[in-house]
C-alpha cells in the first residue's frame, strides 16, 4: 500500500485489533507499521489506555510521536482536576460493578473530598455491612475489598457516600410496579435500581457546593423510563454547578445528552475506561509513549 501511495493520498487501515500482534504490543509489527512514517499522530485518546502496537510501540520507530488536538484538549482538562483540583473536588460513581472501578474508587478516596456512589455498585457495599438487599446486583467476592474500601475512605474523614434511600422493583423492566425504600432490608424478591428522592437532595448539595467534578456511570438503569430520575437529577445538578465539570463514559454522557444539557458541561471526554485509568493512575500508556504532548 505505502509503495503505491500518490501525493496527497492517505492510507486508512483496517481495525488493527483483527492482528493479535497489536494487543501484544509487538514491536516488529510496530515497525512494519512506522515504515516510511516520519511523524506520528495520536488522536484517539479513548484507545490511549491500551498498551498496543499502534499506540505504544510504534512511537520507538517514527522521528517525532505528538498528540493530536483531540488528545491535547482531554489531558488539559484531566490535568486540571488531577495536579490540582479546586476544592470542594466531588466525585460521581455510577454503573454496575465495584471491581471495575476498583482502582479509581482507591485514588479518588485519596483525592477527592467526596465520592458519591450510585447504580448497583453500593450493593456490594451495603451486603459487605451486613445488610439485606434482596435480588440487588452484589459481587460476592468483593466484599471485603468493599470493606477495606470503606475503612480507608473513613480513615481520611469519610469520603465515601452511599444511597440513603433506594427506588426498587421486582424486575429491571419498563412498566413494572416500582416503589421508594428508605431503610433496609430490601424485600428478597426486589432489586434496587435508581436513586431515591433522599439521595438525590443530598447528593445534589455537594455537586451545588462543588469547584470540582467528575462524574463516571449512571444512577440507576436509566433506559427505563420509571428508573432514570435519578441519573436526570444528578446531571441537572451537575450542569446546573459552576464548577469544573468532567463526565466521562458512554452511559453518563448518554444521560447528560438525553437532558439536553450538554452544553453546560465543562467538558465531554471522548473516552470511559481511559478517563477512569487516567484518574486512577494519573498517566496511560498511550500518552506516556508520546514525545511531544
Amino acid at each position: 500500500l505505502k509503495q503505491s501511495q500518490g501525493k496527497e493520498e492517505i492510507i486508512l487501515l483496517e481495525n488493527l485489533r483483527f492482528h493479535p500482534e497489536e494487543k501484544q504490543n509487538d514491536d516488529s509489527f510496530a515497525q512494519e507499521l512506522a515504515q516510511g512514517v516520519d511523524y506520528y499522530v495520536n488522536d484517539a485518546f479513548a484507545a490511549c489506555h491500551r498498551a498496543h502496537a499502534s499506540i505504544v510501540a510504534i512511537t520507538q520507530f517514527v522521528n517525532k510521536a505528538a498528540a493530536g488536538f483531540l488528545v491535547r484538549q482531554e489531558m488539559d482538562y484531566f490535568s486540571r482536576i488531577i495536579e490540582s483540583p479546586q476544592r470542594p473536588y466531588i466525585a460521581i460513581l455510577g454503573g454496575a460493578k465495584v471491581s471495575d472501578k476498583i482502582p479509581v474508587l482507591a485514588n479518588l478516596i485519596k483525592k477527592a473530598n467526596a465520592v458519591l456512589i450510585g447504580g448497583a455498585m453500593p450493593y456490594t457495599f451495603f451486603k459487605a455491612m451486613g445488610f439485606e438487599v434482596g435480588k440487588s446486583l452484589v459481587e460476592e467476592g468483593k466484599k471485603e475489598l468493599a470493606l477495606e474500601l470503606l475503612k480507608k475512605a473513613e480513615e481520611k474523614g469519610g469520603r465515601i457516600f452511599l444511597p440513603s434511600d433506594h427506588i426498587i422493583a421486582r424486575e429491571a423492566t419498563s412498566g413494572t410496579d416500582f416503589k421508594t425504600l428508605t431503610r433496609f432490608p430490601i424485600p428478597e424478591d426486589y432489586m434496587a435500581l435508581d436513586i431515591g428522592p433522599e439521595t438525590v437532595k443530598k447528593y445534589s448539595g455537594f455537586i451545588k457546593n462543588a469547584k470540582t467534578i467528575f462524574w463516571n456511570g449512571p444512577m440507576g438503569v436509566f433506559e427505563i423510563d420509571e428508573f432514570c430520575l435519578g441519573t436526570n437529577a444528578i446531571a441537572r445538578a451537575v450542569a446546573a454547578s459552576n464548577s469544573l465539570s468532567i463526565v466521562g463514559g458512554g452511559d453518563s454522557v448518554s444521560a447528560i445528552k438525553k437532558t439536553g444539557l450538554e452544553k453546560n458541561i465543562s467538558h465531554i471526554s471522548t473516552g470511559g475506561g481511559a478517563s477512569l485509568e487516567l484518574i486512577a493512575n494519573e498517566t496511560l500508556p498511550g500518552i506516556e509513549a508520546l514525545s511531544e504532548r
